[in-house]
């Protein structure tokens, strides 16, 4: 095997090994655009403008990634996105 096909192979391995996992928070008919912006700036570390494109693309599309990362990090973000009351998953 030459170097650049052992490049690639590791290279492949990395992206296996190291998938980023996202929080996707979906559209509903309960929360305010104040409160999804406010929580997600509290919980996700979102700039306030952030948060507010979040929002709408929330709205206008449905969902909206708001986070990736490794799954353990992002478990504990999820949690308390679900309880403020959004509707969020992580895939």
């Amino acid at each position: 095997m030459s170097t650049i096909e052992k490049v690639k192979e590791r290279t492949r391995e990395e992206e296996v090994t190291t998938k980023n996992n996202e929080i996707i928070v979906y559209n509903d008919d309960v929360n305010t655009f104040d409160h999804v912006i406010d929580t997600l700036v509290r919980v996700c570390g979102h700039t306030p403008i952030q948060a507010e494109q979040c929002s709408l693309i929330v709205h206008y599309k449905g969902k909206c990634t708001v986070k990736t990362g490794e799954y353990d990090k992002l478990r504990v973000q999820c949690s308390r996105l679900l309880e403020a009351g959004l509707t969020a998953e992580i895939i």
